[in-house]
């Protein structure tokens, strides 16, 4: 087999494996409540997001294909790690380790230019340091929050989950928008107010 033969192969299988991203079910549920949102459809929309609000960053000259890359593969550890849902303390404990083996393994099956570059790409989304992780953990909050709303809190109330809590735990995403954080501290006001989210 050729250097490029052997290369692409590899790419075809980090390609093939990717598809079990469509398996890993996230507690959201669509905006029609009729199922579970699963972690491609999750990034699909991200990326849509991505573009669409990119002009709310707060950092105005953000790289749109570095936010892209992040969003696209920041859940792909998940084929392995399983979704841990962002209420649960108990699983939370153990997920950086479970995520870092996950990206270990899946971007190990690259061609090692790409796997240094995709586990770059992850490492940055992780750290939420950089404008462009910044923003694509912004989209990554405000996601389900919009499909818990539009799903009339089924998920929060599935698992007893508080505004404070909501609060709490999404008041990050005013560090990569804080246009995208008034949008969400109006949808938790609604939330409160329609009676799908208990103040407390």
């Amino acid at each position: 087999m050729s250097a490029n033969q052997d290369r692409l192969a590899q790419q075809m299988a980090f390609i093939i494996e990717a598809d079990k991203l469509k398996n890993i079910f996230r507690q959201s549920y669509i905006s029609d409540e009729s199922r579970r949102e699963n972690d491609a459809e999750h990034s699909w929309h991200l990326a849509l997001m991505a573009i669409t609000l990119y002009e709310h960053a707060n950092d105005p000259d953000l790289d749109l294909l570095k936010i892209l890359r992040m969003v696209i593969i920041h859940d792909i550890v998940e084929i392995d790690a399983g979704d841990t849902y962002i209420y649960d303390e108990e699983h939370k404990q153990d997920q950086a380790l479970r995520e870092q083996q996950a990206a270990d393994r899946l971007f190990g099956m690259l061609p090692e230019d790409q796997a240094k570059s995709f586990r770059a790409d992850w490492d940055e989304f992780e750290a939420g340091e950089s404008p462009e992780a910044r923003f694509s953990k912004a989209i990554d909050r405000l996601h389900p929050m919009l499909l818990n709303y539009l799903a009339g809190g089924k998920t929060w109330n599935k698992h007893g989950v508080v505004a404070t809590q909501v609060h709490a735990i999404n008041q990050k995403i005013g560090r990569g928008s804080d246009t995208l954080w008034a949008y969400a501290q109006d949808l938790i006001q609604k939330s409160i107010s329609e009676g799908i989210l208990p103040a407390k």
